[in-house]
Order: structure tokens, then C-alpha cells, then sequence
């Protein structure tokens, strides 16, 4: 691993690195199957003026479009992100609620095999929520992506994770 590489006691050593410090797919050949689910957020913000315009946008239903671009994201998460294992993805759900200053995207993506599906809900809900990017942009370019965020795992060597309420790393 590179000398600059950054390791905790608490993350361990990062795994997407070989002896040579080269960047690397891991191999999970060993692993055993297992239950997996992952859930995601993120939040677009927009103005009252595009959330008053949404359900009369020309070019359809910008939250159904979006739910349908993040299934289709999280399906072809490995072509996206180098190091990503294909998966046989059992399910996938991604739903976009509209609240008072935005959109909440959640996505939730499982399997059942040897590697863990964060980043496909992770991918499902930054795509979605570029959707809804794409298709308000006209109305207004201040529109703002945050909180891009896992908020649960099951499964796995790991095990399982839970984001605290309030928990953020800045905190």
C-alpha cells in the first residue's frame, strides 16, 4: 500500500490495494454467501418556483423518471466504478418523495452473494437525484445534490450498519 495511504486502527487496512500498492479488484472467491442489502440517501434541493413547476414539467414526470434512471444506475453500478464487482442484484427500489425544500431520494438495492451492495444504492440514489437535476435545470441552475449518504448494511463479514440519527462525520 502507498505510504500516504490513509489507514485507521478503526477502518483497518483498505482492501482495494494489493501488496504493491497497485489499485486492485478484491477477490471474494472465498467469501460466503449471504443476505445483503444497502440502503441510500440523498436530497436534491430546489427552489419553491421548480417545486410548484414539477407536476407540469414537458418532459414528463421528473421523480418517476428519476426512480427508473436509479434502478437502471444501480444495475450497471460495476461498468461505473472501476473496482465494483458485477452482482446479480435480487432487488432493487428507489422512491423519490417530494418535501417542503426538495426532493429525499431513497434507494435500497439487495443480493444474496458474497459482496455487499452499498455502492449499487449508492449509485441508484446520486443518479436518481441527477435525474431530477436534469429534468428541473431548465427552471432553475441553482439547484443544489447533498447529503449523499449510506444509511444501512446487512450482511457480511462486517456485519451490519445502522447511520445514527445526527451522525455526521463533520459532527
Amino acid at each position: 500500500m502507498p505510504e500516504d495511504a490513509p489507514n485507521t486502527p478503526a477502518q483497518g487496512k483498505l482492501s482495494h490495494y494489493d501488496e504493491r500498492g497497485q489499485a486492485s479488484m478484491v477477490d471474494v472467491s472465498a467469501k460466503q454467501p449471504s443476505r445483503r442489502t444497502a440502503t441510500a440517501t440523498a436530497f436534491v434541493e430546489l427552489s419553491p418556483t421548480v417545486l410548484a413547476a414539477l407536476p407540469q414539467n414537458p418532459k414528463g414526470d421528473p421523480l418517476e423518471v428519476a426512480r427508473i434512471a436509479g434502478i437502471q444506475a444501480a444495475k450497471r453500478t460495476s461498468e461505473l466504478i472501476p473496482m465494483c464487482h458485477p452482482l446479480p442484484l435480487t432487488h432493487v427500489d428507489v422512491q423519490a418523495q417530494l418535501q417542503a425544500s426538495g426532493v429525499r431520494i431513497t434507494a435500497t438495492a439487495a443480493t444474496f452473494g458474497v459482496t455487499g451492495v452499498e455502492m449499487e444504492a449508492l449509485t441508484a440514489a446520486s443518479v436518481a437525484a441527477l435525474t431530477v437535476y436534469d429534468m428541473t435545470k431548465a427552471l432553475d441552475k441553482a439547484i443544489v445534490i447533498r447529503d449523499l449518504r449510506l444509511e444501512s448494511k446487512t450482511g457480511g463479514k462486517s456485519g451490519d450498519y445502522q447511520r445514527e440519527e445526527g451522525r455526521d462525520r463533520n459532527s
